[in-house]
């Protein structure tokens, strides 16, 4: 056998022995995590844009088109790994997750699933300090889809003898994932009086947690995947602003915001919470590459950028 051929065999060996994992989403932070674990594992990467194919591919792992809302197009996801990430979105209307309803008739037995869900799911808990153990308060239809994966999830975990992980995430930001744009308009915040606080993470460090929870992560256990940041969400915005040489955010009573913000925008300025992360440290082991927002904005560029990421009061599409 020629030195290409050899080389050829090991790397097809190699791919073959793998541990297999599927990641199901690819937006931002899936993308990121077929980085960080392409060598450790042979990926399949679910999408149901075919035009997204091609960047799997690049990315290291092997696309697999198809969509949650159609159950009749995901049988095969069953076959093809028992390690599984879950970063694929509800619907964006409704009570329940049907997406997650319908891929639960098609995971395997005895898995191991990471579910990355929302902080959202507290609702408002004021100034009070919160651990994984509160339970959930959802205050809008968007977070009551989520504890309804959430809790499905749970189910069929004990069901089929598999282990899950489900990661609760906050606003997730990067220099390319910050609110720019929104400086830029003039959007207002919440006066100092009435102001919330929020909870971050970096999109490097959530994909860091997905990847620790996946070897590490106890049976149906809750863990927040947030930083150290201990802010409120006015002083989130002009940190931004500061960092990146853009106009303070004018500050606003919430009685007065109401009718200058989207619906979306004000359920976000309507809930505060303080998170617990203890748990993402002690028990995965986690070291934040970026311990809080004001010093991971010292170390990103002044080049302002045109993306505004997902909304910066909470986690988006990851």
């Amino acid at each position: 056998m020629s030195d290409n051929g050899a080389t050829r065999f090991y790397v097809f060996v190699m791919m073959n022995h793998k541990p297999r994992l599927l990641v199901i989403g690819c937006g931002d932070v899936g993308m990121r995590l077929l980085a960080l674990l392409r060598d450790r594992y042979r990926i399949f990467a679910v999408t149901r844009r075919e035009e997204h194919a091609d960047a799997i591919r690049a990315a290291g792992a092997t696309p697999v088109i198809t969509d949650l809302d159609r159950p009749e197009t995901l049988a095969r996801l069953s076959r093809l790994a028992r390690r599984i990430v879950h970063l694929a979105p509800p619907p964006s209307v409704g009570e329940r997750d049907t997406r997650t309803r319908n891929l639960i008739s098609f995971l395997p037995r005895r898995a191991n699933v990471v579910y990355v869900s929302t902080t959202g799911v507290y609702g408002d808990c004021a100034d009070e300090l919160v651990g994984e153990t509160r339970r959930p308060n959802p205050q809008n239809a968007r977070a009551r889809r989520r504890v309804d994966a959430e809790i499905c999830l749970r189910a069929w975990a004990r069901r089929s003898g598999s282990r899950l992980a489900i990661l609760r995430v906050p606003g997730i930001y990067a220099r390319e994932r910050l609110p720019i744009e929104r400086l830029h308009n003039g959007t207002p915040a919440l006066c100092a009086e009435d102001d919330v606080f929020t909870n971050h993470i970096h999109a490097d460090d959530l994909a860091r947690i997905i990847a620790l929870a996946l070897v590490r992560g106890m049976p149906n256990r809750v863990y927040h995947a947030v930083d150290d940041s201990v802010m409120k969400m006015g002083e989130y915005f002009d940190a931004v602003a500061g960092a990146f040489d853009l106009p303070l955010p004018p500050r606003l009573p919430r009685e007065q915001l109401r009718s200058q913000v989207s619906p979306m925008l004000l359920s976000f300025m309507s809930e505060s919470r303080r998170l617990d992360n203890r748990r993402i440290k002690e028990e995965l082991g986690m070291r934040l590459r970026y311990r809080d927002v004001k010093s991971a904005l010292a170390t990103f560029s002044a080049a302002p950028q045109s993306s505004t990421g997902p909304s910066p009061a909470r986690g988006g599409s990851a």
